[in-house]
């Protein structure tokens, strides 16, 4: 089983604000997948090494243990070189960067219409779901249109203290798309959901959820 996990190559916001990868929203799911025996690739717009979100760097003892994950992150490939390749899973981990690329990237964007035309999963963590909001299915209309879904809220970006920063609300943006959002009564609680092939998480504390989630859903898909 093969699984792409899309990471962004954003530094910064619009704003001047400094972003990148939230480091606990890949690591956690890669792990998740490579202990399971999932072949993971590791790919980002620009390719090469992925910005890390500063406020997100790991403890000394997350280090130890993303130690394989970060160093996937040193060298990925870019989309355009695995475009036309197969997987059974397209992964969008958050932090803010992927407001910035990956919600406006064609390639993304025609990779995961492709994967949602042939059923196969497609997974986005916070802030990832950007990646999702002008993903059109096969018949013109928006991959989240209808789909229940979550991501980070507009809450948790007011909490955050940059929903005067970011070039959207995440939460608005999702739901302008048509999507059935949902989250935990209470921000930055684990939250996850799956609708058919689509599974989303809402923050970082979601990291494990997904991840687990997502091992599930490929054991069930590669059990048929």
């Amino acid at each position: 089983m093969r699984a792409l996990i899309v990471a962004t190559s954003c530094r910064q916001l619009p704003s001047g604000h400094p972003t990148g990868l939230w480091a606990e929203e890949f690591a956690v799911p890669y792990l998740a997948l490579t202990q399971a025996g999932v072949e993971v690739t590791v790919a980002s717009p620009a390719g090469g090494a992925v910005p890390i979100d500063e406020k997100s760097q790991p403890s000394e003892k997350e280090a130890q243990e993303w130690a394989s994950a970060l160093s996937a992150l040193h060298t990925t490939r870019t989309l355009a070189s695995v475009k036309d390749e197969s997987f059974d899973l397209i992964f969008l981990p958050g932090g803010h960067g992927p407001l910035v690329d990956l919600a406006t990237d064609a390639t993304l964007q025609e990779m995961l219409s492709r994967q949602d035309a042939d059923g196969k999963l497609i997974a986005a963590v916070c802030h990832g779901p950007a990646g999702l909001l002008h993903v059109r299915r096969r018949d013109g209309s928006p991959l989240l249109k209808g789909r229940r879904v979550t991501g980070f809220t507009n809450m948790e970006e007011r909490l955050a203290g940059l929903h005067g920063q970011v070039p959207f609300l995440l939460e608005d943006a999702m739901k302008d798309q048509g999507a059935d959002f949902h989250s935990a009564l209470l921000p930055m609680l684990s939250h996850v959901e799956r609708d058919g092939h689509l599974i989303t998480g809402q923050n970082p504390k979601s990291s494990e959820a997904i991840g687990k989630a997502m091992v599930e859903a490929l054991d069930l898909a590669h059990a048929h």
